[in-house]
């Protein structure tokens, strides 16, 4: 029998959906034995709801709770960073949802944090579990893809003005960024999983739907380290909520489900532009096994670094890139020119991408 690990859930929003999709599911390895938010109320209801009777408002308390094992950090994005340090100083396991900090030089902090903690720390990235994207990953990683060549991630969701009336949002200090922090962060994080590392970055940022501080539209030409061209364009102003990954490579073809809040769970259209490739194809995926798609996976992984059996299947290395090509982002649209990745501790915007009127002494 493998060991059960048990978790606090700070925020019980998001926090919901772990526990449904990620704890539920996986009863056999994780219970959750906490939850901790301000809205009490909302704590009470999903107390309620999942039998969970340990309820409290005081974040620290969780940190000296001896047999909590895991805290997963589902708060907004401006208490990720103090909460995730907290934390690993406690020797606590732990799980955050993006972004994962609000600058290049808190993650390096927090990455610095980890080595020294007894705990291991998961950022979240859930979209990448499933059938589809897994079967896409497989292919590239047999081989069976060939070159990149090119690709295209549009990120069309909408955002109206309710949304924007829960109070953090929209505003630079408590979501530290718009449209390529809370949305499009996911399908390029999707892109750089399957076609590889970034090499350059020329990108525009504008607020054009809603009146908000931050950005609700964006576009970008990136150059990858394969060599391989690729267009990122998303906005908050489309009718519907849709995703589309496109993969262009030597042999294959490769466009994601078009869901936006599950891309990884349907089969993706994998296109091969020849014979052989198609049949090495049909051999790789004949047995395929069912994959379930987000938290029921990511946590299921999660438990195997756990007890050693698998590595880790989101890191903070992951989550750094991800907030590079943010940086990059908010730089080259600042600037107007190309940004050359990775960045390091002499990039301008190493200590804050947020613009400086807006930042708080």
């Amino acid at each position: 029998m493998s060991r059960i690990f048990n978790v606090a859930v700070v925020g019980v929003g998001i926090g919901r959906s772990h526990i449904v999709e990620g704890y539920v599911p996986n009863a056999d390895k994780f219970k959750v034995l906490a939850l901790c938010d301000l809205n009490q109320e909302r704590m009470a209801a999903v107390g309620d709801e999942f039998g969970i009777e340990r309820r409290t408002t005081d974040f620290d308390s969780l940190l000296s709770m001896a047999d909590i094992d895991v805290i997963d950090v589902c708060t907004p994005p401006m208490l990720h960073h103090p909460m995730v340090l907290a934390a690993l100083k406690a020797g606590k396991h732990v799980i955050c949802e993006k972004p994962l900090v609000g600058s290049l030089a808190q993650i390096d902090e927090v990455m610095a944090a980890e080595k020294q903690s007894s705990g291991k720390l998961m950022p979240v990235f859930q979209y990448r579990f499933g059938d589809g994207i897994e079967q896409a990953k497989a292919v590239i990683d047999a081989g069976l893809a060939g070159k990149p060549f090119a690709a295209t991630v549009e990120t069309f969701w909408r955002r109206d003005a309710d949304y924007y009336a829960v109070p953090w949002r929209g505003k630079w200090a408590t979501e530290l960024g718009g449209v390529l922090m809370g949305h499009a962060i996911h399908p390029h994080d999707m892109f750089t999983y399957l076609m590889g590392d970034i090499d350059r970055v020329f990108g525009r940022v504008a607020t054009r739907v809603n009146p908000i501080e931050v950005e609700d539209t964006i576009s970008a030409s990136v150059l990858l380290k394969s060599g391989a061209l690729a267009s990122l364009t998303a906005t908050l102003g489309a009718a519907d909520d849709t995703t589309r990954i496109r993969l262009v490579f030597e042999n294959v073809m490769i466009e994601s489900d078009h869901a936006a809040y599950n891309p990884g769970e349907k089969l993706w259209k994998i296109q091969p532009r020849n014979e052989a490739t198609k049949a090495a194809i049909d051999a790789l995926l004949k047995d395929w096994k069912h994959v379930p798609s987000r938290f029921q996976t990511q946590m299921e992984r999660f438990h195997g670094a756990l007890v050693g059996t698998r590595p880790l299947p989101v890191t903070s290395a992951d989550s750094r890139r991800s907030l590079e090509l943010v940086t990059a982002f908010y730089h080259s649209s600042s600037t107007g020119t190309d940004v050359v990745l990775p960045l390091g501790t002499d990039h301008p915007l190493y200590q804050s991408w947020v613009p400086a009127q807006f930042r708080t002494a």
